[in-house]
């Protein structure tokens, strides 16, 4: 017999990839890099990535934003498409120049929307929109479009790829969250400001009935190493005419569910 031990209060696994979550400031270090940038930035992929992507029968272009946080590198995926978005009860989403967005079967007429440059807007406009505002720190009724949107729509994000070296020095707040116990995963329904930093915009976001994030976080939000939130399942209790023999394989494994943090 040859067995090398060692003490069990000894760690000699390794942890493997650390995960963060939580709210966190950012900064956009690039848009749709190759390979070979993403290596530069010392982003390890083992291929090139694919920014095109077929879910069901629709077919979807990426824009990808790689963020970089005090401790990590995430990616925020926007997917969008060359066609414009439709409700299914038939409303079209319309988007001006000021960033606002709507929904309506004609032309807005709310006394609150701004007419200026309003059009159908593209699907995954919106969140391309309100990523850019925070990033930009738009102010409150400033413009805020993109002249080419027809062609990043379609896939050429040149015009999205030149704010990474004008907007340099800005970061956006952002939470990020944990997929599968192994993917970074960012919240695409609110992006904050760094000043002034309301967070309780992301609860509020969080709360709202389209608002869910399919990602397990930090439940106090606090940036961090993650903690997953998974629920211990209470096993079965065993009966006195249980036979106690424990079998090879386990009959019941737990389930990991998650819990909601509100």
């Amino acid at each position: 017999m040859a067995i090398q031990s060692n003490a069990s209060t000894e760690e000699v696994m390794g942890s493997g990839l650390t995960l963060f979550s939580g709210l966190t400031n950012a900064s956009v270090i690039a848009v749709n890099p190759t390979m070979a940038e993403l290596h530069a930035l010392e982003i390890n992929v083992k291929q090139e990535p694919n920014y095109s992507v077929t879910i069901g029968s629709e077919d979807y272009n990426k824009v990808v934003f790689w963020l970089k946080t005090e401790d990590t590198a995430v990616r925020l995926e926007v997917l969008m498409q060359n066609k414009t978005r439709l409700s299914q009860n038939g409303k079209h989403q319309w988007i001006n120049n000021i960033g606002q967005a709507t929904w309506s079967e004609d032309s807005p007429t709310y006394d609150w929307w701004r007419a200026e440059g309003q059009r159908k807007g593209y699907v995954g406009e919106e969140t391309l929109i309100n990523f850019t505002k925070a990033w930009a720190n738009v102010a409150s009724g400033d413009e805020v479009s993109f002249e080419t949107i027809a062609k990043i729509a379609a896939g050429d994000i040149a015009e999205v790829k030149a704010l990474v070296s004008v907007l340099k020095d800005n970061c956006v707040r952002v939470l990020v969250g944990v997929k599968d116990d192994k993917y970074q995963q960012v919240y695409t329904k609110h992006f904050g400001r760094i000043k002034p930093q309301r967070d309780d915009l992301f609860i509020k976001a969080l709360n709202d009935d389209y608002g869910s994030f399919n990602a397990d976080f930090n439940a106090d939000l606090v940036w961090g190493t993650h903690k997953p939130t998974a629920e211990l399942i209470t096993p079965d209790t065993i009966g006195e005419d249980d036979d106690w023999t424990m079998p090879d394989t386990p009959q019941n494994e737990s389930k990991k569910t998650e819990e909601a943090p509100f």
